[in-house]
């Protein structure tokens, strides 16, 4: 079946936790029912409190990939800022033609007023008022991955279209974007780049660094690749090219002192 990269992406980690969760569960009731000594007549040790929840597992996949979103609120009227937190496992960014990953970035978490019918609910004055609202990221992941919007919706023609941009993306980026704006550094691994002029038909080839080797991964062909070659998957400067090998999905490394995770 032909599938989309970023939706089976998200598919396998959604299902890679579901998997984890179900082991660890299952291996929990193994414990319990292997050890009836570590019941007591009044019931198991440590029993969960009445009305507190259970906290959710964390698992490898959450440790590597997850990071947490801020959607932060400021109402025009009374000031008052709402935030609120939401995981990520990868980060969706629009493009523009002749950008980079850091321009795509930053306008991903530029300010936004919200008028008119957009307005919001400030609870402090029970009332609909105009705001501003950004994203800002609040626990960057170890992994970051990030999915240019390379395939959108044109009304006028009444289907998807391929945005075939020039989107440079750099080996080490530095995310700026963040609760702390404290500047991160991340170090590009791997690139899932999609072949092919449209989005119904194309195919899919891969980039990966191992062993500080760029490798070139295609079906069952492998080989090696000079790093400067990563720089043709940009997309293109023109809306007409015969280059249709675009950079599609991009995973970063964290290098460190910046993550905690």
């Amino acid at each position: 079946m032909h599938q989309d990269a970023h939706e089976f992406l998200n598919f396998l980690l959604n299902e890679l936790v579901d998997i984890l969760e179900k082991e660890a569960q299952a291996a929990k009731n193994d414990a319990e029912t292997s050890s009836p000594s570590e019941k007591t007549a009044n019931g198991p040790k440590n029993p969960q409190a009445n009305g507190v929840k259970k906290e959710p597992l964390v698992t490898w996949v959450h440790k590597n990939f997850q990071g947490i979103l801020t959607n932060e609120t400021r109402c025009l009227r009374c000031e008052t800022v709402t935030a609120r937190d939401e995981t990520f496992f990868d980060l969706s960014l629009d493009i523009e033609q002749n950008s980079s990953i850091t321009s795509c970035l930053k306008n991903f978490s530029s300010t936004e007023t919200l008028n008119a019918e957009d307005k919001f609910f400030c609870d402090k004055c029970c009332s609909l008022q105009e705001a501003q609202k950004r994203m800002k990221i609040k626990k960057p992941p170890h992994i970051l991955v990030i999915h240019l919007k390379r395939f959108k919706y044109i009304e006028q023609l009444g289907r998807y279209k391929k945005l075939s941009y020039r989107v440079v993306f750099p080996l080490e980026l530095k995310l700026s974007n963040t609760v702390e704006d404290a500047d991160l550094e991340y170090s590009l691994f791997a690139v899932v780049v999609h072949v092919g002029s449209g989005p119904n038909h194309g195919h899919y080839v891969s980039l990966v660094k191992s062993h500080n080797h760029w490798l070139f991964f295609d079906d069952e062909n492998v080989e090696m690749i000079d790093e400067s070659a990563v720089q043709t998957f940009f997309g293109s400067a023109q809306e007409f090219s015969s280059n249709t090998d675009h950079g599609y999905i991009l995973f970063y490394e964290s290098l460190g002192a910046g993550n905690k995770s």
